[in-house]
């Protein structure tokens, strides 16, 4: 047997040791590492995998008018969470739950023994009532927890609603306003985390961790109540009147740009919105929707003749004979006949479409043209909402002699309801195109600071104040004098212009008797506070014609909303033309202290309602002074004449 050397046997032990060295020194490291380097992750990782996590949602930030008033808002809706692993007698809390939350035995059982850390009862125990919170709770077990949530209300119901949009049942923005600002909305979430075992048990010497959502901010709009009551008011009755295919209004600021007002027909409550067809609530009709805008588009014809000078409207002179040839196509008025000789003026005032023809013929396909890509038409007009068209124009290689005359007195090109209301602002603003806008301030939830303001943002100046003065006289004509007569507001300065389009059918031919008549007003006319745009789509046994159907209804909104607003009348404007069947408003009397004998030589053209006892009139409403139609009622109080009163 061979043997080994002493030295070999040292040399080994050597080697032997060395590598011992080496491995320890790696396991030193190694330890040192997870010790000190990795140690907080691995921890973190450990608790993460003891942790089970209750989530918290946010409340979503209120949205609010321009004066505070609440239009969306959340209201308690709690949700049902198990912790499967804590539930010692499934079949119990399953026939317990089901019972409370009208579900089946076989599904809840199926949810409370999930191999899952924490479920949450999906779609039956979400957002439930607090009367059913309160039942799970006083029934006590074990593993099944309440989560405090909320739900999306707006206390308006079909109000407001193509602009506010809606909410999901995860509190996610999904149309509207809702969506278009849901980061900023939603807030960010919280969660109370418990630690436990492999069994699912709590483990008691370690505390729960609770963090806690953080709310989302509120949003004030330039949206303001008082108008948009009167706008909502006023589409019902036309709604419940013409039975339309569709009906929309806006009202904007034109010194800023932000909108007072903005409403559909057909609408829907955004709670319910499950309930009505995507077509109905996916379209905000201002905004999304596009025709021919007949003759509201002359108001931009006319801007660009005067910024042009290529026309006087008190001196120039147009005679219309009904109809005007333009490329081997005959252009016809309205008026069958036409409206004979008359001046620039009277051309607005009639809507004459010859004599718009002949100022479109004036400017030039290029000069006119340019002015309606500056005045915003063919482009979005970047307001804060969703679903927003652009519009469609001719280009301008394939303007014709007709498709430049047809244009303008507008028809052939295709807009939208925003486009035309804000370069009509800017046509009567002193020539300011701005950027419409609806979100106005950011307010901190919790201190109720403002955190973020908006500023309006002024895109272009298109004509001057001297022309801007010009439309705004002419427009007032047409409302006292001409076609827009319907829009009056007796004791204030209402400008505007009617517009009847014809609509498009499928097979690309226009429909007969099928008509989106509109009246886009303003006033005070010489120093517009407020913008109205009204379009209704074929309206029903009716004329239809926007001085007929859209004037009046714009002029019920301009005066009512300038009556909420605060806006003094005055007697400095264009008086009425009165026609055929329109009769002349009454001056109401002051009839205090007349007696009943009295009272014949007063009230021809107005009736009475009486009440009080006594032989004198103490009071009276309307107050003396208020012009109203002629057959009006008129409220007298009765009492005993005051023994002072001479």
């Amino acid at each position: 047997m061979k043997r080994v050397s002493n030295v070999t046997m040292r040399k080994r032990l050597v080697t032997v040791f060395l590598f011992a060295i080496i491995i320890f020194a790696i396991i030193d490291v190694r330890l040192g590492y997870v010790q000190f380097v990795i140690g907080d992750v691995l921890m973190d990782k450990a608790k993460e995998s003891w942790s089970r996590d209750i989530i918290f949602e946010p409340e979503r930030g209120k949205i609010l008018d321009k004066n505070g008033e609440i239009l969306a808002e959340n209201v308690s809706a709690p949700t049902v969470m198990v912790v499967p692993r804590q539930i010692k007698e499934p079949q119990k809390v399953a026939e317990a739950l089901a019972s409370i939350l009208d579900m089946t035995v076989e599904s809840a059982y199926e949810e409370v023994t999930k191999q899952e850390n924490i479920v949450r009862i999906h779609p039956e125990g979400r957002k439930i009532s607090e009367e059913k919170a309160d039942a799970i709770r006083t029934l006590g077990m074990d593993g099944v927890y309440i989560a405090e949530d909320s739900k999306r209300h707006y206390p308006n119901e079909d109000y407001l609603s193509h602009v506010l949009g809606f909410s999901g049942i995860d509190n996610q923005g999904l149309m509207g306003l809702e969506l278009y600002y849901d980061e900023k909305l939603r807030g960010e979430r919280g969660s109370l985390s418990y630690f436990s075992d492999a069994k699912g048990q709590r483990m008691p010497d370690i505390a729960d961790v609770y963090d806690p959502p953080k709310d989302g901010n509120h949003l004030k709009l330039t949206v303001d109540s008082r108008i948009q009551t009167i706008i909502e008011r006023e589409l019902d009755i036309a709604e419940s009147k013409y039975n339309p295919d569709g009906a929309l209004a806006i009202a904007v600021d034109p010194d800023t740009g932000g909108v007072l007002a903005m409403s559909s027909r057909p609408n829907f409550n955004p709670e319910n919105y499950q309930e009505v067809k995507s077509d109905v609530y996916n379209r905000n009709l201002p905004i999304w929707s596009t025709y021919e805008p007949g003759s509201t588009f002359k108001i931009i014809t006319l801007a660009a003749a005067l910024e042009e000078n290529i026309v006087d409207l008190h001196e120039d002179e147009f005679t219309d004979k009904g109809s005007i040839e333009v490329g081997g196509a005959r252009l016809r008025c309205w008026k069958s006949g036409g409206h004979g000789h008359q001046t620039y003026l009277e051309v607005v005032q009639n809507s004459c479409n010859p004599g718009f023809v002949t100022l479109g013929e004036k400017l030039g396909k290029e000069r006119l043209f340019s002015y309606i890509d500056e005045f915003g038409f063919g482009e979005k007009t970047g307001i804060d909402l969703q679903g927003e068209e652009n519009g469609i124009l001719f280009k301008l290689d394939q303007v014709g002699p007709v498709e430049l005359a047809t244009t303008a007195f507008g028809q052939g090109v295709s807009v939208t309801p925003i486009q035309q209301v804000m370069a009509v602002s800017a046509a009567v603003n002193g020539g300011y195109l701005y950027e419409p806008y609806i979100a106005d301030e950011w307010i901190d939830s919790v201190t109720g600071e403002v955190i973020e303001k908006k500023q309006p943002n002024l895109k272009d100046r298109v004509i001057s104040e001297s022309t801007s003065s010009e439309i705004r006289e002419a427009l007032e004509s047409v409302v006292a004098l001409g076609t827009g007569r319907g829009a009056y507001v007796d004791g204030y300065r209402v400008g505007g212009k009617t517009g009847t389009a014809q609509k498009v059918g499928a097979d690309g031919k226009y429909m007969s008797n099928n008509h989106i008549v509109s009246f886009i007003g303003f006033a005070p006319a010489d120093d517009p506070e407020i913008v109205v745009y009204v379009a209704i789509d074929n309206p029903k046994d009716t004329l239809q014609f926007g001085g007929i159907v859209a004037a009046p209804i714009v002029g019920s909104i301009i005066g009512d909303s300038l009556r909420a607003l605060g806006v003094e009348k005055r007697e400095d404007g264009l008086e009425k033309d009165y026609q055929w069947p329109d009769q002349p408003l009454v001056e109401v009397p002051d009839l205090r202290g007349l007696t009943r004998n009295e009272l014949q030589q007063y009230l021809v053209n107005l009736s009475i309602e009486a009440s009080g006892d006594g032989d004198y009139i103490v009071d009276q409403a309307p107050e003396p002074g208020v012009k109203v139609d002629q057959g009006d009622k008129i409220r007298l109080y009765f009492g005993e004449k005051n023994s002072d009163e001479n």
